[in-house]
């Protein structure tokens, strides 16, 4: 349960609107913020440099606003949300509520707003390769997305030579595991990492075939999501020991949402083993 800092009536003078108007003269916003994060070690240093400074929190929304323009206050909260984020490290996740008392609107009203809950999300991410050096086109991508503002890697497993799944002859694969914080959605995490696939010359011609680089989601939080080009938890995961090892490194005792099994679980329910190698990191 994480503690919170709570923001209010912050009034902020910008430029954001649809109409003409509105961008040209400006009008009132009025933010609130309900900042969620550890007060605990704080507590104990009793420094402003431990814990989130609340002026600066509020300074940093005023100047984002005036700065920045953008048509509807969805875009508004949604941007503003994630730069808070990505500004203050110590926040975990933030609710955050922009308010417009000025808007036009042809009847009486009091106020419109909109309100957005954002925060970083766990996920777990596995790692293939055969093709190429595959142990630096995995390397490269965990580096990439650790210099993403969006993600923060936070473990990595080491390198796996493992023998190929599916029935394709091909040559042996390098695999991983790696862990990171994301700002992402699901679906934004999928597109990224494609990004990373494509980088690394990834083609999708051939299902089980050879591949210079493989990044599938294996966790988001708890969630469970079933789409038509991602299912989470990852589908076949429990049956694949080339995920499952490098995957115990780092998170032994993570349990599946659905199977109700830890890693260490699954990975000693497998039968059949691909695994061969392990490659010691240099």
């Amino acid at each position: 349960m994480l503690d919170e800092m709570i923001l209010s009536g912050l009034k902020v003078y910008a430029w954001h609107g649809v109409y003409e108007e509105e961008r040209e003269k400006g009008q009132n916003f009025i933010i609130n913020a309900r900042i969620f994060y550890d007060t605990v070690s704080v507590a104990e240093t009793d420094s402003v440099e431990d814990t989130i400074d609340y002026a600066k929190v509020s300074l940093y929304i005023n100047e984002y606003m005036r700065v920045h323009q953008f048509n509807l206050i969805e875009t508004v909260a949604n941007k503003l949300a994630r730069k808070l984020l990505i500004k203050f490290p110590l926040i975990q996740s933030i609710e955050l509520e922009v308010m417009k008392p000025e808007a036009p609107i042809p009847v009486p009203f009091s106020n419109v707003s909109v309100r957005v809950n954002r925060g970083w999300h766990k996920v777990y991410i596995a790692t293939g390769s055969n093709m190429g050096d595959s142990e630096q086109f995995i390397r490269d991508a965990m580096d990439n997305l650790d210099s993403d503002e969006n993600c923060r890697v936070l473990r990595k497993a080491k390198m796996y030579e493992s023998r190929p799944y599916g029935g394709v002859d091909q040559d042996n694969y390098i695999n991983s595991a790696f862990c990171m914080n994301t700002l992402y959605s699901p679906l934004e995490l999928l597109t990224r990492l494609q990004e990373e696939e494509k980088n690394a010359g990834r083609e999708r011609n051939l299902k089980w075939g050879p591949r210079t680089l493989d990044l599938d989601i294996l966790y988001y939080d708890d969630l469970i999501m079933e789409r038509d080009h991602l299912r989470i938890p990852h589908v076949d995961m429990a049956n694949r020991d080339f995920v499952l090892l490098p995957l115990s490194e780092i998170a032994p005792y993570k349990r599946h949402p659905i199977l109700g099994l830890t890693t260490l679980e699954m990975l000693s329910r497998l039968k059949e083993t691909y695994v061969e190698t392990l490659k010691e990191e240099e």
